[in-house]
């Protein structure tokens, strides 16, 4: 497992059974009033609504959450877990039908409002409908890029999978065999749909003897590494990749690196560029 699915991971395991106490629940377990005013007066609780308590350490977007009485939802959460979306400056909820007193919203805040089958506690929405809702939200290349992220990094499987498409309406259906769950970041799954558009026959995490894996293999003969500052900022890792370029080239391949910040920001113009590049064919 590498060590960003480990962090997905744990990410999960931290946000996702996050509740609030009630006031009843604390003194249920002891905690008087004069103690539940020592316990926020030292910063140990944070009161976000009356008689609703959390963690301070929680994530602060469940903490947003807690406090409008919802559960943090769709991109939103997703984002906090890790899983890839699009960067969104607004919070996704969900709500439950028929909630009474839910205090007014900003217009920061996107309210889905539904049943769930969540605890009344609980300050993160269920798994699968969040992944359900970020496909409704979402681009349908997008939607196909948070799901293989989701299932690459471990967070369902197989049968989770045909639990989202079981919440979506069937125009959905198409989307399912464009998932691969090898795909290792949400830019390279957008860099492999270009490349399908294009009638390209496209390899995913292909094993190179001499040059090692790498991200997409096009027509058999060029390489696509999908390049981000995150995973590339280091000089020692410059000089790897560059190091993996030349053996790739001296074996007859072609690599072209498209910076992942242009894959989110210009998605034509890399299209347009991959096209052109693709258009000269393999060297002789």
């Amino acid at each position: 497992m590498s060590n960003t699915s480990l962090q997905v991971r744990e990410n999960a395991a931290l946000i996702l059974p996050a509740t609030f106490l009630s006031t009843d629940a604390l003194r249920s377990r002891g905690i008087t009033q004069r103690q539940l005013g020592e316990l926020t007066g030292s910063g140990r609780l944070l009161r976000v609504r009356r008689g609703r308590y959390v963690d301070p350490r929680l994530s602060p977007l469940l903490i947003s959450a807690a406090a409008l009485g919802a559960r943090l939802d769709c991109i939103s959460l997703l984002s906090a877990l890790g899983v890839f979306v699009r960067e969104c400056a607004q919070v996704h909820v969900q709500l439950e039908m028929g909630a009474s007193r839910v205090p007014a919203r900003g217009s920061h805040v996107i309210g889905h409002w539904r049943r769930s089958s969540r605890g009344a506690c609980d300050l993160a929405a269920d798994l699968i409908e969040a992944l359900a809702q970020a496909c409704r939200c979402q681009s349908p290349r997008d939607a196909i890029a948070t799901l293989d992220s989701a299932w690459h990094h471990g967070l369902i499987d197989e049968e989770g999978v045909a639990a989202v498409f079981a919440r979506l309406p069937r125009r959905f259906r198409r989307l399912r065999p464009l998932l691969d769950k090898s795909a290792e970041s949400g830019p390279e799954t957008l860099v492999r749909l270009m490349l399908r558009m294009l009638g390209c026959r496209v390899e995913t995490q292909v094993e190179i003897e001499g040059v090692g894996r790498i991200d997409l293999l096009v027509n058999g003969w060029l390489i696509v590494e999908c390049d981000s500052r995150a995973h590339h900022s280091s000089w020692q890792e410059r000089k790897r990749d560059m190091r993996r370029d030349l053996a790739a080239a001296a074996r007859g391949y072609t690599t072209v690196r498209p910076l992942a910040e242009d894959i989110l920001t210009i998605p034509e113009q890399t299209q347009e560029l991959l096209k052109r590049a693709i258009s000269h064919g393999p060297r002789r």
